[in-house]
């Protein structure tokens, strides 16, 4: 709004100087900019974003397996061992067990896992993801978590765009006031010898 007053207000005045309509310029496109090419290119990122991580959530879900594994006994427990599913959901630290299971293809599998069982015993159960081979593995993205991914992501761009675009301007706008005062300071170098002089130049 101060573009287009800026730009109403020196439209006719005569004290316009060519670097205030230049800047009153600036600024109104750089408004526009913000207000329609950041809000498109997020959406275009986003909207990029958005396929590749539903794309790798279907693949996830193909490739990875739910399966039910016992706990044969605790192992200790590590401090480190946090499930970084959970911990921005504020779950506790998972217990550290050495279990087994049997995989997708058939095939029998034993070793250390994390569970979020609080005090594990053996002959426990508990669900576990792993590959078609039975490896274990990580737990597949969620549809929900993509989007909110995309989502920020395409947020996070429009952002960006914008604060490029004001850099931009501030930019420009330096530059006119630093060429307008060396032209002023011109001025005032050429005036210098007859200031002061009662009818100088007359």
């Amino acid at each position: 709004m101060r573009a287009v007053r800026g730009l109403w207000r020196w439209r006719g005045n005569p004290l316009r100087r060519g670097t205030d309509l230049a800047e009153a310029w600036v600024a109104l496109t750089a408004l526009l900019l913000i207000l329609s090419v950041a809000p498109l290119i997020g959406v275009l990122v986003g909207g990029a974003a958005q396929n590749s991580l539903q794309r790798s959530v279907r693949e996830q879900h193909e490739s990875r397996h739910r399966v039910t594994a016992t706990v044969l006994r605790a192992l200790e427990r590590s401090p480190l061992a946090v499930d970084p599913e959970g911990a921005s959901s504020g779950e506790e630290l998972r217990s550290r067990v050495l279990a087994a299971w049997t995989g997708p293809d058939g095939s029998r599998h034993e070793g250390p896992v994390l569970v979020g069982i609080d005090r594990p015993d053996g002959g426990d159960r508990f669900a576990m993801w792993t590959d078609a081979r039975g490896r274990e593995a990580a737990r597949p993205l969620d549809a929900e978590t993509a989007t909110t991914h995309a989502v920020l992501a395409g947020t996070g761009t429009a952002v960006a765009v914008a604060a490029l675009v004001e850099a931009a301007r501030r930019t420009v706008v330096w530059r006119l006031v630093r060429g307008r005062y060396a032209r002023l300071e011109q001025e005032w170098e050429r005036a210098g010898p007859d200031w002061g002089r009662t009818g100088a130049g007359s």
